[in-house]
Parts: C-alpha cells; structure tokens; sequence
C-alpha cells in the first residue's frame, strides 16, 4: 500500500514537469510563428530594407549598421527559437532527472530541483543564440542573406549543406550524439545526479553543450533554408528529435549526411555551370 502513494507522487511530478516543458515549447513556437507572420510580404519587394523580428512591422534600409535594439530583437529571436527547437529532445533527459529527484526526496536525500538542470541545458542553448547572432550580422554585412533572411545565393547554401553533410559523419558528431541519446549513461558518465543547485547547473549545461556538439551544423542549414522559414525550423526540430530518440537515429543521421551532401554538390554545379 505504500507503494501506491509514492508512486503516484512520483507521476504527479514528472506531470507537472512534463507540463512545464510542454507550455515552454508551446510558447515559443507561438512566439516564431508570430514573427513569422509578421514578416511575410507576401511578395512585396523588399529590396534595399531588411526586416526586424520584432513582431511589429519594423524595416531598416538593408546598408544601415545594425543597432542595440535590432541586435537585441534578433537575439531573442535566436533565443526563443533554440528554445523552441531543442525542448522536444531534452525532455527525456529532463524528464528522468525529475523521476530520480522525486525517488531521493521520498527517501529523504534532497536533490536539486529539476528545474536547474533544465536552467543549464537552456543557458548553452542561448549562447548559442547569441553566437548565431554575430553570425547573421556578418552573414548580412557580406550580403550572403536575404531580407527574409535566407542564403542569397546558391553558393552559399551550396556550401553550407556540403558542410552539414560531411558533420554528420565525423566521430565528434557520433560521441555526441550517443551521450544525447542515452540519458541514463550521462548522467552515470558525469558524476551523477547533484544535490547542489551549482552542481545541477553545471550538469544541465554539460549535455547542452554535447547537443550543441551534435547539432551546430543542423543550426546552421536556417540560414540556407531561411531563419523564419516555418517548414524549415520544424523539419530540423523533428530531424533533432529522431536523431536522439529513434533507435536507428544514427543510421539516419548518416543517410540524412548524404542528402545534404548530395543537395550541397547540386547547388555548387548548378552555380558554376
């Protein structure tokens, strides 16, 4: 009979925070799909200005620096969207986090809140968004994007993809991608779980960053494909997703490697011939 009440505290929690991840993805897939929307012309020209996502409308004339407030809206755009985007494939780990941290409170050893890990992993992810920041600053000051922020030229997204193709058959992808895939081993790898929150921190931001090691190369394919293309940003989520949860993730990271490659090479000749 004891059994029973813990076990349904122990559901209860990891509900709340299956919940909490839920509302957190939602809201920033709300908040995409918002910017998106804002920014679609619908075929209006849109030479000489470039776009701000800030959800309001706002252009700038395409040769004028970049200042604070547009640095600062495309920052939280990045930010909102890695958010949005990597959620999904952490949960497993989030989720077996607050499993065990529920197990040690019952049997009083205090563990730090799931909520810290979560922190850490989310924190790399926005270091990412500022690092892609700076990246589409210099990507635009060399006139490689469009004002829909797309790759401007087949070069360009020829080379990108070429990129991405040859990483996702490099062995620093392949030790990523396991401790990513195996929650349990990562944790075991990594000193275990942490009763400090400092500790909890540190973790969550240690699989981040293996998951920017696994992923970075897929970030980059936005700038191809576009940074607000809808289609494009989900069909890369889903793509991180089946990586890390599918079985035969790797098989298909590597098939996935060869289309990219294959799409790159195309683009190259068709821009050379």
């Amino acid at each position: 009979m004891v059994g029973v009440p813990l076990e349904a505290i122990l559901r209860r929690d990891r509900a709340i925070v299956a919940a909490a991840l839920i509302v957190l993805t939602a809201l920033s897939w709300s908040y995409v799909l918002w910017l998106a929307a804002d920014m679609d012309m619908g075929g209006m020209d849109m030479s000489g200005f470039r776009m701000i996502p800030a959800g309001m409308g706002l252009m700038r004339p395409a040769a004028a620096p970049w200042n604070a407030i547009e640095l600062a809206f495309v920052f939280v755009m990045w930010a909102v969207m890695m958010i949005g985007m990597m959620t999904p494939s952490a949960t497993p780990m989030i989720l077996l986090y607050a499993r065990v941290g529920g197990q040690a409170a019952t049997k009083g050893k205090a563990l730090a809140a799931t909520s810290w890990f979560a922190a850490g992993y989310l924190l790399v992810w926005t270091a990412v968004a500022f690092a892609a920041t700076l990246a589409q600053w210099g990507l635009e000051r060399e006139s490689l994007l469009t004002p829909a922020m797309a790759g401007s030229g087949e070069v360009f997204g020829g080379v990108v993809m070429i990129a991405a193709g040859l990483y996702q058959w490099m062995p620093l992808k392949d030790a990523c991608l396991r401790q990513c895939q195996a929650p349990w081993l990562f944790i075991q790898r990594h000193g275990g779980f942490r009763g400090d929150a400092f500790g909890s921190l540190w973790l969550g931001a240690r699989h981040g960053a293996y998951c920017v090691g696994c992923c970075w190369a897929l970030m980059a394919l936005l700038f191809v494909g576009g940074v607000m293309n809808v289609l494009w940003i989900a069909a890369i989520t889903i793509f991180v997703l089946t990586e890390k949860v599918v079985p035969a993730g790797r098989a298909i990271s590597r098939i996935a490697g060869l289309g990219f490659f294959a799409c790159g090479a195309w683009l190259l000749t068709d821009a050379l011939l």
